[in-house]
């Protein structure tokens, strides 16, 4: 494989202001339909939900914000459950809210991925949002969201009967210099607000006006030549009452919470206190500063009432002291104890809580789970995408000629050219984008449009790069979240309103693009139980992630978050419709049935006759791909491969014109796969074919897996310890952060960087801050079976290892071993972490005088063809976060 290293994308992260749980601590009794949900705000208005799959931690949905939009707070509301009477439990509703230092509160809809509602009054700026507490079996008015102002009022917000609305203002300070910073409930109706004139004040809002019930003073700031105020910047109520506040003086203070007295004070950092998380039962206080430290505090033993520093660690790793974290939230439930935090340095960071000092932390991912980078793989032009900006690029000379010419240095600068580049219009960011393989056609989706546009050149102009002209796209009403189109571009599929799954055919004639009509898919009816319909968050789990074409344009694919496959597959006009089986999944949830639309007399999709047939997924995928060449292994003929891959590092490869598994995965099980694989921490986060090699790359990792060979011969024994095929292995003593410090991390990616040669020139050296496990290894790894000596793994450089395993495959047959020892030799799998935070990977073709080349080579093009593809690096240090 010959791979471009590119960092000339542009992708720009941003800081992360707020970070929320959709519920701080589970009960024993919960049900695990009830599953957790992390909602992380970001500087640029951008929310992602991530899902912490008891450690696997997955980002399902990235919803971005628009222009000059920043979520400065986020608050779930949940709902308590109900149980009716014949036992059944309905589990509370959740709803998401957010603040971004404007007078309005912001309302998403996660079944829609997108913004629900904006309310607003007449007040000033929101700087902190609460919601009150669950009500108690005596007191059942509803829950009200509070609000407090820079101009010093405390606001109600309505959120009864599923709405939003300003309520009035309860509280209103004299004076309009004191600014509400921090809110905090000790009870339903007891309100604790930080402030910023060195105040914590404590209001009781259950009548009508609010009353002060209490204020406490921390005095002036001493720490400069000038005395100023102090600033609450965080308040925290634990479960006896008492509360926890972190200012500007860097100090925690402890407050009594029935006397309002405080009865401790702790300098726990040098700067500002921005952010304060508590364990569940109130043993543990977190603190996070703008000195990048995180600070664990404990109660003193044989000292009742006093706490006392026990851990801290610096947010990056480092003693530069440059990220800050401003955010921070906790989460238990059984097997998790965690706390999630974040700030400039844009990744989250999760900590163990109840493993504190005895587990590492985990630095997830700062880029997101899908990658924003598409090419035209036969026109050499590779497309990527942020914000509402999109730019197209083309990649001269492919990699393998580039290192042939260069008699120095390879100057990867000259051989990209910026083609085209396209600002959308409006307030909406784009949200997917997607490019035909011949590079003429691109299409682009908001969160309230579609666009279509073809890339025209014109050989007469004097300007080499081609235009984007707007084509004429059908109304459509609504954006779209996900946006593919056909190998053949012949179709256009995109997917609305979160699940539903829609196509319209393009038609070319005489260079110009027409855009039919597009129609409605139906999926599959599964059976969705009221409990979670009508609970939780409704059908979120229903929305599609994944949308893939087969290599010959004739069979469609889409995958949800519950982990249900549907297909569908593309028949003549003539070709007789299994009416039954056109069952509309949307007549499970209740909403409207809608018919669809007229159809083209030309061909149409119907859904595959076997797609009841393909199991649902054990958890949500993250890769579905269709294999573009068919396995040796198989004994199907004339069907396609279909490859799915979970958060739990599961692979499934499906016939799906017969419905089952195929044979490779039905002798290749879960405990049979490289064990380098299976304990990956970050997710994959799609893949790349080479004939029946497929190279999986997640954020951190490269792997290779060869599925025209078992990875164990079918005789061996089973996964050890007596653990079953196909169930879960959870990692010892975990909490859901990082593993045991007694234990040297496999996967670390905390690497020093070495800059050699001039700006524009940068030569990249990783050295490795940690040793190994010995058992695996950090660098390149290679699956090939050689019994006769398992020690002759030497150190190489990583493009040594590459050169050695493209070798390997490509002079098999010519090995001294002869045709049995090629096929000993030949590498099941392969894997490399060398390579930086990876944005992702898009394949080109080869040329056809590259093609020739590799015949007189002789390079097999029917077993392992050339492959060629671009490598998008953006290490977190060089996107250059910015706290705006």
């Amino acid at each position: 494989m010959d791979i471009h290293r590119c960092r000339f994308v542009p992708y720009p992260v941003s800081a992360i202001n707020a970070i929320a749980f959709t519920h701080s601590n589970l009960p024993k009794s919960a049900k695990k339909s009830q599953k957790p949900r992390l909602a992380i705000g970001r500087a640029n208005g951008d929310v992602e939900i991530w899902n912490p799959n008891n450690g696997a931690w997955h980002q399902e949905l990235a919803m971005p914000g628009g222009k000059d939009r920043s979520v400065d707070g986020l608050v779930w509301v949940t709902d308590p459950d109900e149980e009716m009477q014949d036992g059944t439990i309905f589990h509370g509703k959740s709803r998401l809210f957010s603040i971004g230092y404007t007078t309005a509160i912001t309302e998403y809809d996660l079944e829609k991925g997108r913004v629900k509602k904006h309310a607003s009054g007449q007040h000033g700026d929101i700087w902190c949002l609460g919601v009150q507490p669950p009500p108690t079996n005596k007191d059942k008015t509803p829950r009200k969201l509070v609000a407090g102002t820079v101009d010093g009022n405390l606001l109600l917000y309505s959120i009864e009967g599923g709405d939003l609305e300003f309520e009035r203002a309860v509280i209103r300070t004299p004076s309009n210099k004191t600014k509400m910073v921090s809110i905090a409930f000790q009870s339903k109706n007891c309100v604790v607000v930080g402030c910023s004139d060195s105040t914590i004040r404590v209001y009781d809002i259950s009548r009508r006006g609010g009353t002060l019930r209490a204020q406490m003073t921390l005095g002036s700031d001493h720490s400069s030549s000038s005395s100023k105020t102090i600033i609450v910047w965080a308040v925290k109520c634990l479960p006896n009452g008492d509360i926890v506040s972190g200012d500007s003086t860097g100090h925690l203070c402890i407050w009594d919470g029935r006397t309002y007295t405080q009865t401790q004070r702790i300098q726990g950092h040098t700067q500002d206190i921005l952010c304060l998380a508590a364990s569940a039962d109130g043993s543990q206080i977190v603190s996070g500063s703008m000195d990048g430290r995180i600070v664990f505090y404990e109660p003193t033993p044989r000292q009742p009432g006093r706490w006392s520093k026990v851990f801290h660690r610096r947010h990056d790793g480092h003693h530069d002291g440059h990220h800050d974290v401003k955010a921070m939230a906790s989460y238990e439930a059984k097997g998790m104890s965690v706390v999630v935090c974040g700030g400039s340095k844009a990744n989250p960071v999760v900590l163990p809580l109840r493993g504190v000092g005895k587990e590492n932390h985990r630095n997830l991912p700062h880029l997101p789970q899908t990658t924003n980078i598409r090419s035209a793989s036969r026109a050499r032009l590779m497309m990527s995408w942020w914000g509402n900006e999109l730019r197209i690029w083309e990649l001269h000379k492919p990699a393998t000629k580039l290192l042939a010419d260069a008699t120095t240095h390879v100057d990867m600068k000259k051989n990209r050219r910026l083609v085209a580049q396209l600002v959308v219009k409006g307030e909406s960011s784009i949200t997917s984008a997607a490019i035909s393989e011949d590079g003429n056609l691109v299409v682009v989706s908001t969160t309230s449009d579609i666009k279509a546009f073809r890339l025209e050149y014109h050989p007469k102009s004097s300007s080499p790069h081609p235009e984007l002209k707007k084509l004429s796209m059908p109304a459509t009403g609504n954006g779209a979240s996900k946006v593919e189109i056909s190998p053949d571009a012949k179709w256009m599929c995109w997917v609305e309103e979160g699940r539903k799954v829609m196509i319209a055919g393009i038609n070319k004639s005489e260079g110009r693009y027409e855009i039919s009509k597009p129609y409605k898919l139906n999926r599959l009816a599964r059976r969705v139980p009221k409990t979670v319909l009508l609970g939780g968050l409704g059908m979120y789990d229903r929305n599609v992630t994944q949308v893939t074409f087969s290599p010959d344009s004739k069979m469609l694919a889409v995958a949800d978050l519950a982990g249900f496959v549907d297909t569908w597959v593309l028949r003549d006009p003539g070709a007789k419709s299994d009416a039954s089986s056109e069952v509309e999944e949307e007549s499970s949830s209740g909403d409207s049935s809608d018919e669809e639309a007229d159809q083209t007399d030309g061909e149409q999709w119907t859904r595959n006759p076997k797609a009841a047939l393909i199991f649902r997924l054990p958890s949500a995928p993250v890769v579905l791909s269709f294999s573009k060449a068919c396995l040796p292994t198989d004994k199907e003929d004339g069907d396609y491969l279909l490859l799915a891959i979970t958060t739990l590092k599961q692979i499934f490869l499906f016939n799906p014109l017969h419905g089952s598994l195929a044979d490779w995965s039905r002798r290749n099980t879960y405990w049979k796969l490289p064990e380098t694989f299976r304990i990956t921490r970050d997710l994959a986060k799609g893949v790349v074919w080479q004939g029946p090699r497929v190279w999986i790359y997640g954020s951190s990792f490269l792997f290779m897996l060869d599925l025209s060979q078992d990875l164990v011969p079918e005789s061996a024994d089973g996964p050890k310890d007596g653990v079953q095929s196909g169930s879960k292995r959870k990692r010892d003593h975990e909490h859901g952060a990082g593993g045991r410090m007694d234990k040297q991390q496999v996967l670390t990616t905390d690497r020093v960087k070495v800059a050699t040669g001039p700006p524009e020139e940068v030569a990249w050296m990783d050295v490795d801050m940690v040793e190994a496990d010995d058992s695996i290894s950090v660098g390149a790894s290679s699956g090939i079976e050689d019994d006769e000596d398992d020690d002759d793994d030497e150190d190489e450089t990583d493009g040594g290892e590459l050169q050695r395993f493209r070798d390997e495959a490509v002079n098999g047959d010519d090995s001294a071993h002869g045709k049995a020892g090629a096929t000993r030799r030949r590498a099941k799998w392969w894997n490399t972490y060398q390579y930086q935070p990876i944005l992702g990977i898009v394949p080109f073709q080869k040329t056809s005088e590259e093609q020739e080349q590799n015949q007189e080579n002789g390079v097999s093009e029917e077993k392992y063809p050339p492959l060629e593809v671009v490598l998008v690096e953006r290490p977190i240090w060089d996107a250059d976060p910015s706290p705006h």
